[in-house]
């Protein structure tokens, strides 16, 4: 055990640290006047790690603070420390402090609360049960009982501590047999008077922050470096930045935070009204870490990623990965939501690669799209950051993605991921062919819960095609964020089996989503998937044509997928006469190969009529009128007035 006591200042407490016998003390534990370690208090510092316990500072029993050698913050005195207590901190029973921790002084942290890779402003107040995580506190903020913060957007949305909560700090406090060694009850003053002669000053961290960088930006640069990563920076003029052509600010030599911020501000300076990113370089990888953008050409502000955990690649994929933003986030510049997350992997999964594109209000009612940088990569870390900069580059825009299938050179499902209203969007509401799209029944009949006759039709088309059949179920939470869950893998290629083990689902899962889908064993990869069962509506029995049954995105019955000239394909008739029968309006859109190539759609109008001879004359006709073209037909659901079907049914 050591325990170095520094001399005590004349503002300081004369009194010595109250060390309990049975607390502790590991390491290089720096103890200032004054603090108090009760019982059971567990202090470890690592081999070239430092704790530094400050003056007055508390701690309960059964309090544990660990000290490692990665990562370090720094202490009010510009020296690091892997954790630093400030002066009058007070943490109650069993508090779990894992380094880097900075605590700012007249802290509180409640009972059984958890505080890792984290920094708390002066005064901060953290109630019972809380977990802390990945980010920095301002000062003067309550983290509620039982909160979970782990995202920086998350931690600068915490309201401020009131009046109630310090009287309840004092109580506790003092029923605890430690008096507060300062009034709780008056709050305290975070101005700081240590300013520098340039752009940067003291925040209440004890940390340089900027006037000319934005917090978010200033932060993510620390995270880099805790993580022993280099920074690096690029600018693009608008021309180049279209092209992705980017050219090296001068290279950052230093690892010191106050001479990275300053090198930073002048790459922003030389290069004012040009496009500047920066990012992590890992030096043993000799690679790039989560480029962010930090300056526009056209001066609007940059939002960076409020995810605030930067990963190495190497960590990335060996840890799980990406955190997606929580359910209630309707930030359309912040992270990534979980059904968009969800669906890249799948992509991914597939053997797709992703790619965006972004259009303006005009533009998106004209269909009219652009695209976003390419996405090289299909590393996951990498997509996702591509994909999260896309979204802060054009905020106040539409934004989608798709997967790109590398050996057909075709696009797969696109889905809108932003809307420039800041609305919500689910990734779910697919805005191009989808071969997983699925159609909810004008009706249900009454039954046992099996599989209808449709679904049977279908799983004997997949065998009889060599194909393999899955089944996944999801309730109501769960299907809204596009989250499946698989039921027990059907290894058997007989369709009774197979039948039998898509009722033995549905039977499990009552009052769940249920749907099966094709797998294709040699590309490995999924075929249009069938919802077979919704909640509140039971499943059509074995024979009829009650189920919600997607039909094949190419339904014609030719080999290209185009509708003869004398007639429509069988399957296709069958479709349209599914999709009038539950209520659903139906168009067309075409395109010539320039514009199927670049997804610009042309509008081809309503199919009109109130039966459905009616509407597959017009069908007919259109396709005559379009020969040549790519023609897809579209339903659309009036209720909720979006579409349920894009499907392609002529080729050129």
């Amino acid at each position: 055990m050591a325990i170095r006591t520094p001399a005590a200042s004349p503002t300081q407490t004369a009194l010595a640290p109250r060390v309990h016998p049975l607390a502790q003390v590991h390491g290089q534990v720096m103890v200032d006047p004054g603090a108090v370690l009760a019982a059971g208090v567990t202090v470890q510092a690592d081999p070239n790690a430092t704790v530094r316990l400050g003056s007055a500072c508390v701690l309960q029993e059964g309090t544990t603070i660990y000290g490692r050698t990665q990562g370090r913050v720094l202490g009010d005195d510009r020296v690091s420390y892997a954790v630093w207590v400030g002066d009058r901190a007070f943490l109650a029973y069993k508090v779990l402090v894992q380094s880097p921790v900075y605590i700012g002084p007249d802290c509180f942290i409640g009972f059984r609360s958890t505080l890792y890779n984290a920094r708390l402003g002066a005064g901060c107040v953290v109630m019972m049960h809380a977990l802390v995580q990945d980010v920095a506190i301002p000062p003067g903020k309550l983290v509620p009982s039982g909160s979970v913060i782990t995202q920086q957007h998350q931690a600068d949305s915490l309201p401020d501590v009131g009046p109630a909560d310090r009287a309840l700090v004092n109580e506790l406090s003092e029923t605890s047999g430690f008096a507060p060694p300062t009034d709780w009850r008056k709050p305290t003053s975070f101005a700081s008077s240590d300013r520098t002669a340039d752009s940067t000053e003291r925040d209440g961290f004890g940390t340089m922050t900027s006037q000319l960088l934005p917090p978010d930006v200033v932060q993510r640069a620390r995270q880099y470096l805790a993580q022993g990563l280099a920074i690096g920076t690029e600018h693009a003029d608008s021309r180049r930045y279209r092209s992705g052509v980017w050219q090296t600010c001068s290279p950052i030599q230093s690892n010191r935070e106050s001479e990275v911020i300053a090198a930073l501000e002048a790459c922003l300076a030389e290069h004012s009204g040009e496009y500047v990113r920066m990012f992590g370089i890992d030096p043993r990888a000799k690679q790039r870490v989560a480029p962010i953008t930090i300056q526009r050409a056209d001066g609007k502000p940059v939002a960076v990623s409020g995810s605030s955990s930067v990963s190495a690649p190497s960590n990335h994929s060996s840890h799980g990965a990406y955190r997606p933003a929580p359910a209630s986030s309707s930030s359309s510049s912040g992270p990534l939501s979980p059904e968009v997350v969800q669906q890249v992997r799948q992509y991914l999964s597939q053997g797709y690669r992703i790619g965006t594109e972004h259009a303006d209000a005009r533009r998106y009612s004209s269909n009219v799209w652009q695209t976003c940088s390419p996405i090289q990569s299909s590393r996951e870390s990498e997509v996702f950051g591509a994909l999260e900069r896309c979204l802060s580059e054009h905020s106040g825009e539409y934004i989608r993605l798709f997967g790109i299938d590398p050996q057909a050179k075709r696009r797969i499902a696109p889905i809108t991921i932003q809307r420039p209203d800041g609305r919500p969007v689910s990734a779910g509401s697919r805005s191009a062919s989808s071969s997983s799209s699925s159609y909810a029944s004008s009706g249900s009949n009454g039954g046992s819960a099996k599989a209808s006759g449709d679904v049977a039709q279908q799983v004997r088309q997949w065998l009889n095609q060599g194909f393999h059949v899955g089944a996944e179920h999801a309730d109501a939470r769960r299907y809204n964020s596009n989250v499946w869950q698989s039921c027990t893998p059907i290894g058997s290629t007989r369709e009774g089996d197979v039948m039998a083990a898509i009722n033995t689902c549905i039977a499990e899962h009552p009052n769940e989503y249920v749907r099966v889908f094709g797998i294709d064993p040699k590309a490995k990869r999924r075929i249009s998937a069938v919802t077979v069962q919704r909640p509140g509506s039971k499943s059509a029995p074995d024979g009829s044509s009650g189920s919600s049954y997607s039909a094949p995105a190419s339904s014609p019955a030719s080999s290209n997928g185009s509708a003869p000239m004398g007639g429509l394909s069988q399957d296709l008739v069958q479709q349209v006469n599914q999709l009038v029968n539950q209520g659903y309006r139906l168009s067309l859109e075409h395109a010539d190969v320039r514009r199927y190539r670049s997804g610009a759609w042309q509008t081809g109008g309503t199919l009109e009529g109130n039966r459905t001879s009616d509407v597959l004359a017009a069908l007919e006709s259109q396709l005559r009128n379009h020969s040549g073209q790519y023609v897809r037909l579209i339903g659309i659901d009036p209720k909720v007035k979006k579409r349920v079907l894009e499907a392609t049914i002529q080729r050129p």
